[in-house]
């Protein structure tokens, strides 16, 4: 079974490493400052005794204030995980570095929640959308989407 890891030592070891990246800590989830989401991703692949290197999902949710981006980490080698999140403030323009270059399996993820939510993400080698077509107006997972008459 896949243990989740410690959120204290979690916490310590990213303030150390990528100081000022955590926005905010609660009892059972970690936020990223949006702007530091690639930066965190790679070291928590690469630091030793963490090595989260399985992107087991990428996830979004509409909160109206904002959108949170969910990532679902885990390590194969030392059988744990970690989720980390991130609050993306605002309705429009809305952009946060991809990870695809981290874990490949990001690349249908991060086009899935362009496609349906309308975040995109820089530096994605192929983003466009996956599901619906090109000039499909706006995205129909987001809260304040409407569906245009016929």
């Amino acid at each position: 079974m896949t243990v989740a890891l410690s959120l204290e030592n979690i916490v310590g070891e990213l303030e150390a490493s990528v100081p000022g990246s955590i926005e905010e800590v609660s009892e059972k989830d970690i936020w990223i400052d949006m702007n530091r989401i690639h930066e965190v991703c790679s070291f928590l692949k690469q630091a030793q005794d963490i090595e989260l290197n399985f992107l087991v999902a990428i996830s979004a949710v509409d909160y109206i204030e904002y959108f949170e981006l969910v990532y679902h980490l885990q390590s194969i080698k030392h059988n744990h995980s970690l989720v980390i999140k991130s609050k993306c403030w605002g309705r429009d323009d809305i952009s946060v570095s991809s990870v695809v270059d981290i874990w490949r399996g990001a690349d249908f993820q991060e086009r899935e929640i362009y496609d349906l939510m309308g975040i995109s993400f820089t530096n994605h080698p192929n983003l466009k959308r996956i599901m619906l077509w090109e000039g499909f107006p706006g995205h129909p997972q987001r809260k304040d989407y409407f569906e245009p008459p016929r």
